[in-house]
């Protein structure tokens, strides 16, 4: 059983490599499936630090599985996009978060 526990940390990798490739795609499913893919390999990560008694690790994959929850949960293809901000509605050729008018002390 120990070895099996040992040999956790190499699908942990592998998962947290793919993972980090998948959440960078422009596809928000895709990049919905990175973030439970992280989760998986935050799971597979605390199974096997608890194993090692690699404390710092199971703090830290705490941590991150609490992140990629939140993105996970924020990044649901099924979900509607909220309202974009006043910047992202800037006019063409506007830098977002500047207005296409001029503001009054430059006039």
């Amino acid at each position: 059983m120990s070895e099996l526990i040992d040999a956790l940390q190499w699908p942990a990798m592998a998962a947290t490599l793919v993972a980090s490739w998948m959440v960078a795609s422009q596809r928000k499913r895709k990049r919905n499936l990175g973030f439970w893919l992280f989760i998986l390999s935050n799971v597979l990560w605390l199974a096997w630090g608890w194993h090692a008694k690699a404390w710092a690790l199971m703090a830290l994959q705490l941590g991150l599985f609490g992140l990629n929850l939140r993105a996970a949960r924020k990044n649901d293809p099924e979900q509607e996009a909220p309202d974009a901000p006043s910047a992202a509605r800037a006019s063409p050729g506007t830098k977002p978060g500047h207005s296409a008018q001029p503001s009054s002390s430059a006039r």
